[in-house]
């Protein structure tokens, strides 16, 4: 079953809500305002984020992007009256991935949530895993508070694995967010790798890099090894 948070002050609409998803079978708890939106958000790993742009204490867009500046990958689906060009793009800008003008089928808000859940959110602009610390928007990677200077290619495989993390990333996905459909051949990738691991490891007593034999690659701390 789904588990998904939705923040909405309109108490009508929320019930109306909630009831219909529970017949879908996703379970859904409600916030009626940001505040208490973002502490279940914290205290909660919810697969999807139902989120009302006008909230008293804290509104729509200044959650979201709370949410982004912390890392947060949680699929937002903003839920909004408004239907002009700049307010979608004020949203795209503080992280939403989708919207859904009100007012809205309950059948279309069902395959919105469904489509959004199968994948996390691209909008996190921190990305962090075992001391290692990306920042999407200045471009910038941290290992325990030293810089590390990446190539383009080496970033887009960091990144990748730690999206991921500490699930290990195949050998197609990682070649995929690199080359797209245009694949060089596997000693391509093992380069690359190579750099990556010498980048991130090397200054450092433990190893986050790690290889998944017949598989692919891992970004794990020593506990998690195994």
């Amino acid at each position: 079953m789904l588990d998904i948070l939705l923040v909405e002050d309109d108490h009508d609409l929320a019930e109306t809500v909630v009831q219909y998803l529970e017949l879908e079978n996703i379970h859904c708890d409600h916030a009626s305002n940001g505040v208490r939106g973002l502490y279940l958000l914290q205290e909660h790993d919810y697969d999807a984020l139902l989120l009302d742009i006008n909230l008293p204490r804290l509104d729509g867009l200044t959650l979201c992007q709370k949410l982004r500046n912390e890392g947060k990958d949680i699929p937002v689906l903003m839920l909004t009256a408004r239907d002009r060009l700049q307010d979608k793009l004020d949203g795209f800008r503080a992280g939403t991935d989708d919207f859904l003008v009100k007012p809205f089928e309950l059948d279309e808000l069902v395959a919105r949530v469904q489509a959004l859940t199968r994948r996390r959110s691209g909008q996190a602009q921190i990305l962090s895993y075992g001391g290692l610390e990306m920042n999407l928007n200045r471009r910038e990677v941290y290992r325990s508070g030293q810089r590390l200077k990446l190539t383009p290619t080496a970033w887009q495989l960091l990144e990748t694995l730690l999206r991921a993390a500490p699930e290990a990333v195949n050998r197609q996905k990682l070649e995929a967010a690199v080359w797209g459909d245009r694949i060089p051949d596997s000693d391509v990738l093992k380069v690359h790798m190579h750099y990556l691991r010498k980048t991130v490891d090397s200054d450092f007593v433990s190893r986050l890099i790690h290889t998944v034999p017949g598989f692919g690659f891992a970004l794990r701390e020593n506990h998690e090894q195994g």
